[in-house]
């Protein structure tokens, strides 16, 4: 879970810098004190925290904690504005290819060296003809190591946490060839990202990036995977597809289908992201009453069927809203035992069920 003071000050990370050119700089400070700096950083947060706000990985932080490595300005000031710790006074700023025209200058004493002064001529014309013919005949044809590779990822075999995990995916989840995106509320879904978060990196051992909406007043975050070989995975061997999920009427794998601990997390997971717990009011001869109920709405039919299947199946008394669009639990002896036998992992719901 997120520390009390991570949690308070999140909204601080959304913030951005209205002036552009400082988000490119680096800063520097004398070795030992950028160590005490980080290290003070650190006692407000775990080393995790500080990496997953400045969308770094945790070796960058480790390495400005030891002083070999310069740091990101605009990361600095994320972290100096969560933990309230004022940047040091005497911090170094500098463009972030600071070190390019000096390498280029000690490159070129040692290119004159090697030539005792005399640089060697060079015919473009002739080196362009050249390369073009090197690569019509060869260079096109090769696989590039990184650009035409992909980086692997864990295959889990079926399980209960990976039916959840389709769940979300379902729910809140998009995918194209090369990504993988879930969706979540800016505030409200807050400590069930990091539960998503958690779940994808045990699954499948990797890490999300965070990318806030930037359209204006626009409460949603993206929290995005970057991997073909997961893509892959998720529409080959688990049937998930690419694209418009209700232009497709999405529906569950049939894998999950068939075994009733998977429908429950699955049924778990589409919930924690497209359903709601809720209170109904309404007046009878004046007198007004309310109720906590439960709701799932997606506009894809096979997902809301298959909610409704589910909730039948554990014993529960669902039915379908009018437009067709929507599933209820309306008793309140059925809402308790939805979160006895299925449970949530979104304290949002569970913050409303107990209020």
């Amino acid at each position: 879970m997120l520390s009390a003071l991570y949690i308070i000050n999140i909204s601080l990370f959304y913030q951005y810098d209205t002036i552009k050119d400082m988000k490119t700089k680096r800063c520097f400070l004398p070795q030992r004190e950028q160590r005490r700096f980080i290290e003070r950083i650190l006692s407000e947060m775990t080393l995790s925290e500080a990496a997953r706000i400045c969308n770094l990985s945790k070796r960058s932080i480790s390495d400005w904690r030891r002083g070999v490595l310069s740091m990101d300005y605009e990361a600095i000031r994320k972290l100096c504005k969560m933990t309230r710790i004022p940047i040091p006074k005497n911090l170094e700023i500098r463009e972030r290819y600071w070190y390019a025209s000096k390498g280029g200058r000690e490159s070129g004493k040692i290119t004159r060296s090697l030539y005792k002064g005399k640089m060697p001529e060079v015919d473009e014309e002739y080196r362009k003809k050249r390369w073009y013919e090197w690569w019509n005949q060869e260079g096109r044809y090769k696989k590039h190591p990184i650009i035409n590779s992909s980086s692997p990822v864990k295959k889990p075999l079926y399980s209960e946490e990976l039916a959840e995990c389709v769940g979300i995916i379902l729910g809140d989840g998009g995918i194209t060839r090369s990504q993988v995106t879930i969706t979540l509320h800016k505030y409200d879904d807050i400590e069930y990202s990091e539960f998503v978060i958690q779940t994808f990196k045990s699954l499948f051992d990797v890490m999300m990036s965070i990318r806030p909406k930037k359209y204006k007043n626009y409460k949603a975050i993206d929290y995005v995977i970057s991997r073909r070989e997961l893509v892959k995975y998720l529409t080959s061997d688990l049937g998930l597809k690419i694209g418009n999920k209700v232009k497709q009427q999405i529906d569950v794998p049939q894998w999950i289908k068939k075994k009733q601990s998977y429908k429950i997390a699955c049924a778990r997971g589409l919930m924690d992201t497209d359903g709601s717990v809720f209170l109904h009011r309404y007046k009878v001869c004046g007198k007004e009453y309310k109720y906590k109920k439960i709701s799932f709405s997606n506009y894809s039919l096979p997902l809301v069927m298959f909610m409704f299947d589910v909730f039948q199946e554990v014993g529960l008394n669902p039915r379908i809203a009018r437009s067709s669009k929507e599933v209820r639990i309306d008793a309140i002896e059925d809402i308790k035992k939805y979160f006895s036998v299925v449970g949530s992992h979104n304290s949002k719901h569970l913050k409303k069920w107990e209020k």
